[in-house]
């Protein structure tokens, strides 16, 4: 599609929950709960992102609550069960956070949420601090878009308009400790 490429800050979500590394565990799930999503970044100091957190780090808790795994099982999933054992977001969160920058194209975030296996991408400044936070569902809303080839890539469609561009909140629902900047 000739044309210029679409943005990540032209999809993101600017107004992100996000928690700080000593967020307890049940704060965590309550705040994925409250806001509806299942991962979230985790901050240190004025916003840099340095991990995030998701619904698959969460499960390991669960998942050995009962259980007395194997020998095997113990050896081939470590991680796992030391995340089984976590109370904070500092011990649960994935480390380093894979992040993007908001004036990369759609298409590099695609690609590097394939490659990585990983549903959402914090979007961050040159410093590291959070921006906003795409996610694939986020991607997929240009196809909604009416632009000069329709969202079937079909050409004939009305002219691209971009949705209008909200200024980031600073949203702190349940003591999460940090969100999208001013």
């Amino acid at each position: 599609m000739p044309g210029t490429p679409h943005l990540v800050s032209d999809v993101m979500t600017r107004t992100v929950a996000a928690v700080g590394r000593g967020a307890r565990f049940k704060e965590i799930v309550r705040t994925m709960q409250d806001r509806k999503v299942s991962g979230l970044p985790v901050l240190e100091g004025e916003g840099r992102v340095v991990g995030v957190v998701s619904e698959a780090d969460l499960l390991p808790k669960e998942e050995f609550r009962d259980s007395d795994p194997d020998r095997g099982t113990q050896l081939r999933r470590l991680s796992d069960l030391a995340k089984a054992g976590a109370l904070t977001a500092g011990e649960l969160m994935t480390s380093p956070a894979l992040t993007i920058r908001p004036d990369a194209p759609l298409a590099q975030a695609a690609r590097t949420m394939a490659r990585a296996g990983v549903k959402r991408l914090p979007v961050v400044d040159d410093l590291g601090l959070l921006e906003g936070i795409v996610s694939r569902a986020d991607l997929l809303k240009v196809f909604l878009w009416d632009d000069e080839y329709g969202a079937d890539g079909a050409e004939g469609g009305e002219p691209r308009t971009a949705p209008e561009r909200g200024p980031l909140a600073d949203d702190r629902p349940n003591g999460a400790t940090g969100a999208g900047r001013p």
